[in-house]
């Protein structure tokens, strides 16, 4: 008895968020909608990947996600989960960007991520993420636009992967309208996450694999970030992400890829293996913050 207590004390605990929106409020974004394709069905692919390997699993689609239901449920995971824990977070849908009235963007633009009733700021998400415990290991998932740090276009022809032609980046006369509409709103949220955030020096990058990229602005904004984070995007913060009919590009070659559950490589060779199946017009992006060195080097999902 004894020995089967250790062990279940030992076993790492997970959890994971899986948001995709189809849609959106018009009532949010100046009268558009939004429509998209698959991000419900790589929403609910993802959540399959967690669940098989274990994780307890909250599932957010189109309606349901909403701001108040992304940042409840990521402050419920930071809250129970621990040292050595997991946490899964995927976002399928709209990207978009706000103007940066905070001074921290190089090109004076906040990327987001469009949830239903409003965008979330890329420094609203990585503050909830630095939220949690030391030692938390966290894997983000975007498949969205302007994701090289956080966030879908005209696509060419992907083997019958797209047919449609849908783009998943929220077009520039919205996101000005949206920004207009909502101005004080927005802005009010990047002061709030600057002010309680505080002033953070950079810390030195975490000296590890190459190709993967760590991004100083959003270290800076979580100030002392204990957790281990990766981040792997759909595309560039300039690129936008190709939505298809049954999952994005992005998703697609990652489920391709990941092969249900037979692949065996680290993170950094899985996303060398998803960029390698999509095109120049859209690489996906690879990141940490924190001490993910030992974390890269792990396979994907193992919890």
């Amino acid at each position: 008895m004894a020995n089967t207590t250790s062990s279940s004390a030992s076993k790492a605990k997970a959890m994971s968020l899986h948001i995709g929106l189809n849609a959106v409020s018009p009532a949010a974004y100046g009268g558009w909608s939004g429509e998209l394709a698959a991000c419900e069905f790589d929403a609910k692919d993802m959540t399959a990947i967690a669940t098989s390997r274990g994780m307890k699993s909250t599932l957010l689609l189109t309606k349901k996600g909403t701001r108040a239901h992304a940042l409840a449920a990521m402050r419920k995971a930071a809250k129970q989960l621990r040292k050595g824990d997991f946490f899964f977070l995927t976002y399928s849908g709209h990207g978009g960007q706000v103007p940066d009235v905070t001074g921290e963007e190089a090109d004076k633009k906040d990327e987001t991520w469009c949830l239903y009733d409003g965008q979330l700021i890329d420094d609203e998400l990585y503050f909830e993420l630095s939220r949690f415990a030391a030692g938390v290991r966290i894997l983000v998932l975007s498949d969205s636009c302007h994701s090289g740090t956080v966030t879908r276009a005209m696509p060419p022809q992907l083997d019958g992967i797209l047919s449609t032609g849908r783009s998943k980046m929220m077009p520039l006369a919205v996101g000005i309208r949206t920004y207009r509409e909502h101005q004080k709103f927005y802005d009010d949220l990047q002061r709030d996450v600057a002010e309680v955030a505080g002033k953070a020096s950079v810390p030195d990058p975490d000296s590890m694999l190459a190709q993967i990229a760590v991004s100083p602005r959003l270290t800076a904004i979580a100030k002392q970030f204990k957790p281990a984070v990766i981040l792997i995007s759909g595309c560039q913060d300039n690129q936008t992400s190709l939505d298809g009919d049954h999952n994005g590009a992005f998703t697609e070659q990652l489920l391709k890829v990941w092969n249900h559950g037979d692949y065996r490589g680290n993170y950094a060779k899985f996303h060398a293996a998803i960029k390698a199946g999509l095109p120049a017009s859209q690489t996906p992006n690879l990141f940490t913050l924190g001490a993910a060195a030992r974390f890269a080097r792990q396979q994907p999902f193992n919890v």
